[in-house]
């Protein structure tokens, strides 16, 4: 909760400040709103994504499997995009607002003051350094962080609040003021329900929260598949936390609005993004508001943590599965350098400004909370639970025009989000370009006719013949055979084994390879291989009989027609194409010795 927590609870360093400054003294209102949808939008949400995705895939693994091949992975693609721009973005722009709570510390010396940028890359570069240190370290620095810093907000606000009740006037003055801007509370509250998304921020941390589950503690008997332990503990996280934020964020908006005066909240004012820090220095004193700012400048610091956290948990378990990134991208720590030096880029082109960020995190925030309450809405749909499909969709329109009054608001978060699909499907398509002849087979599996075909025929020769599993006439086995042995002399066609591959999803990168045998026309043995692409899948199992029998396989090819360009298009897209320049590549990579490469044969 606390590794979670350093993102959700960091922001009470900054969210009453915004609230006021979206809100004005309607804030305490627009905050009561943002709970509301916290606790009966946000948080039922994620706790059936934890409940339908218990591996730590949050909502995006729950919409991949509704969509199909090539339209699944691209949508995977685009929201991975908003993924990382709200984890990334996290990373900056905390680090660039504790930057600004250094700067603005009384005690701090003048010669920092300017050098917001370089702090935060600092900053940056300390929580680079945590991570490759270690996970566990990582978690010990979150629960330390945390654990201090809810205390010192808890002696804050209630301190505020104690100066509330001595001056109980703060509180008329509010009321009248209200009433004199607004009229009547049926007023204050719809004005209220149209100024909650500029609050939006005060929810983040959520979909980390689903995507660390892995570390989340379950039990030694769980069921590998559906962990029940580990899925009603990640429900608690998500509900403890989610309970205390919004207890926190109430109060704290409440005693910021009646006790600082309007125009500390603006621009070069004192409560400038750092309303409660504003309050303990006034009501505490320096020596404790020193050591508030400490504490909110480590937490905002290690907020990153949990977007680092999700990310090192999400790119391995998309990108090279799709073989859309290198495989060292699966380790934990040349990732951490990668994501480490896409942070000090952000930080660098937006010059360390948290105003500047706040519209691509906020809107990063929204996307992935409205996919994940359409992903539940569908599930809930799925298993015919009429009461959560209404319930559920319902919670989808909101978060659907919280996203859109956002875009609207700041279109600048969309332009960013936008930047970072781009930047992904680039970086994918270019990776599975340059893997895409690599074998890509998991695993090989035969059954007992495939396997009594292939010890026959090792006996002798292994003489393999691709065919089209579309042409499965007799005629058609009849003239590939003819064709075959007049063009290589082949001395006994007896010996042939057809081999047809029958392509399941072609938008997969690497699959396990299924080979099963049968008898076509009572006359062809016929191996059937089932795979993801059709080269790929000939070179694995040519390479797989060869070690399997010690003896090294021929295999037959007719020439494809059509533009080479073409055909090349069709297996980056589609698994197919010029199959036998293509199945002899795959070896030649695969097998560095050419004396023990498999035997291609074309014509």
């Amino acid at each position: 909760m606390c590794l979670t927590g350093v993102d959700y609870f960091s922001t009470l360093g900054y969210q009453p400040g915004i609230a006021f400054l979206a809100a004005g003294l309607l804030s305490p209102l627009a905050t009561v709103v943002l709970v509301l949808l916290t606790l009966f939008g946000a948080l039922p949400v994620y706790r059936r994504v934890a409940q339908e995705s218990p591996h730590g895939q949050g909502s995006i693994a729950m919409l991949e499997r509704l969509l199909p091949r090539w339209r699944g992975k691209v949508f995977v693609l685009a929201l991975l995009g908003f993924a990382l721009t709200d984890f990334i973005i996290t990373i900056t722009l905390s680090a660039a607002d504790a930057s600004a709570h250094v700067v603005e510390n009384p005690h701090v010396p003048a010669f920092l003051h300017g050098q917001e940028l370089w702090i935060t890359l600092g900053l940056i570069a300390l929580l680079g350094g945590v991570f490759l240190k270690g996970f566990k370290e990582a978690i010990g620095v979150a629960v330390a962080l945390v654990s201090v810093y809810l205390t010192l907000n808890v002696v804050v606000i209630a301190v505020s609040a104690a100066h509330v009740l001595e001056n109980g006037h703060v509180v008329t003055d509010w009321t009248r003021a209200l009433t004199v801007e607004h009229g009547n509370i049926a007023l204050m509250i719809a004005v209220s329900l149209t100024l909650f998304p500029k609050l939006a921020l005060g929810m983040s941390g959520f979909e980390t929260g689903v995507a660390v589950m892995p570390h989340v503690q379950g039990a030694p008997d769980d069921d590998p598949v559906r962990p029940a332990v580990r899925i009603r503990n990640t429900k608690r996280l998500l509900t403890t936390a989610a309970v205390m934020m919004s207890t926190f964020l109430i109060c704290s908006s409440l005693v910021t609005t009646l006790l600082i005066p309007p125009a500390e909240f603006e621009e070069g004012g004192q409560a400038n993004g750092r309303a409660l820090a504003f309050l303990a220095h006034r009501y505490l004193g320096d020596v404790f508001g020193t050591a508030y700012d400490v504490s909110t400048i480590l937490i905002l610091w290690f907020a990153g943590a949990s977007a680092m956290a999700g990310m090192l948990n999400l790119i391995p378990r998309y990108l090279p599965r799709y073989g859309m990134a290198p495989e060292w991208a699966g380790a934990i720590r040349p990732l951490v350098c990668v994501l480490t030096g896409t942070a000090f880029l952000i930080t660098w082109i937006f010059d360390a400004d948290v105003n500047a960020q706040g519209g691509a995190y906020a809107t990063g925030v929204l996307v992935l909370m409205t996919s994940a309450s359409v992903a539940v809405a569908l599930a809930a749909h799925k298993a015919q639970q009429r009461g959560w499909t209404i319930a559920f969709t319902v919670i989808s329109v909101v978060f659907v025009y919280t996203t859109l009054d956002n875009i609207w608001e700041r279109p600048d978060g969309v332009k960013i989000g936008a930047c970072f699909i781009a930047a992904i499907v680039a970086v994918s398509l270019l990776s599975r370009t340059r893997r895409s002849l690599e074998l890509r087979t998991t695993d090989i599996e035969y059954d007992a006719k495939a396997e009594a075909f292939i010890r026959d025929c090792a006996r002798r020769t292994l003489r393999l013949v691709a065919h089209d599993p579309e042409h499965h006439d007799v005629g058609a086995y009849r003239a590939k055979v003819r064709k075959i042995v007049e063009a290589h002399g082949i001395p006994d066609p007896g010996d042939l084994l057809f081999v047809e591959v029958v392509v399941e999803d072609y938008s997969d990168f690497e699959s396990r390879v299924v080979v099963s045998g049968s008898v076509a026309h009572k006359e062809y043995r016929v191996l059937t291989v089932h795979a993801a692409t059709i080269p790929n899948a000939l070179a694995a199992v040519l390479l797989d009989l060869r070690d399997r029998t010690s003896v090294r396989p021929h295999m037959y090819f007719e020439w494809t027609e059509g533009s080479p360009v073409a055909q090349m298009v069709r297996f980056l897209l589609f698994g197919a194409g010029e199959v036998a320049p293509l199945t002899r590549e795959v070896i030649r990579r695969a097998e560095p010795d050419p004396r023990r490469r498999p035997h291609v044969h074309a014509g």
